[in-house]
């Protein structure tokens, strides 16, 4: 297996591929005013296995398009949905975020929890404006700086994995330097990064190594994974993801 193959399969058959929780998708939906005589069409990109797509397609009167690269997440996504009985609801596709097949002016509703950054948050939101309506709301959340200054062993990482990380005045200036006009915004809690991410992952971490014979590679993955968890947890006062939630002008 390769080392995404193994990242995959460290993740399969977890709610949430990334922090985040029910909660907060439903604060981010809450500062939008939605038309309630028609039925909506949304894409969540980057779905994974569809933590806030399954809270998304319980909560909007229509159906939303769930877009991941990843067979294994979006297979997931299937059960569960047609366990909830929401498969009329929810339509997955197999694309990769820089390859999207959507019509212009084809959404109402654009969401991406945790996913943007795979193709960069100023080209993403760009690129998918042009499949929003007119008045039609786009809902991110990103890696945002929360405090105005940092020691420098964060900073210097993040610079490093993610040259986008920003404070959340400057990502507010993207979006309406590109056509958004901002209605809300707010940064996931700390226990949705420790109680509903770190801390099922780290769960898994003992299956995970076995059910790969113990592999190098294996074990470098959970490495990984933990210089992360311990970089959060020294850190997690200065950043975070943040929520941004703008409408198309």
């Amino acid at each position: 297996m390769t080392e995404l193959d193994l990242i995959i399969d460290l993740h399969k058959n977890s709610k949430r591929q990334g922090p985040g929780s029910e909660g907060e998708t439903l604060k981010a939906l809450g500062f939008m005013r939605l038309p309630s005589g028609r039925k909506l069409k949304m894409a969540d990109i980057g779905c994974g296995s569809g933590g806030q797509t399954i809270t998304l397609a319980q909560k909007v009167n229509g159906q939303v398009i769930a877009v991941d690269l990843f067979p294994k997440f979006l297979d997931e996504l299937n059960e569960r949905s047609e366990r909830l009985g929401l498969k009329e609801k929810i339509v997955t596709l197999q694309k990769s975020m820089e390859d999207l097949p959507f019509e212009s002016e084809e959404f109402d509703i654009i969401w991406s929890e945790g996913a943007i950054y795979n193709v960069g948050f100023e080209n993403g939101i760009k690129k998918w404006k042009d499949y929003l309506k007119i008045g039609g709301y786009l809902a991110v959340n990103e890696i945002t700086w929360i405090t105005n200054s940092r020691p420098k062993e964060i900073e210097d990482f993040w610079k490093q994995e993610y040259a986008e990380v920003d404070p959340a005045s400057n990502k507010i200036k993207i979006l309406e330097t590109n056509g958004y006009s901002l209605v809300g915004y707010f940064y996931l809690n700390q226990d949705s990064w420790i109680e509903n991410y770190y801390k099922p992952m780290e769960a898994r971490f003992d299956a995970f190594l076995k059910r790969n014979n113990n592999s190098e590679l294996a074990r470098n993955v959970v490495e990984d994974n933990k210089s992360e968890i311990n970089l959060y947890l020294k850190y997690k006062d200065y950043y975070s993801y943040g929520f941004y939630i703008a409408r198309k002008n």
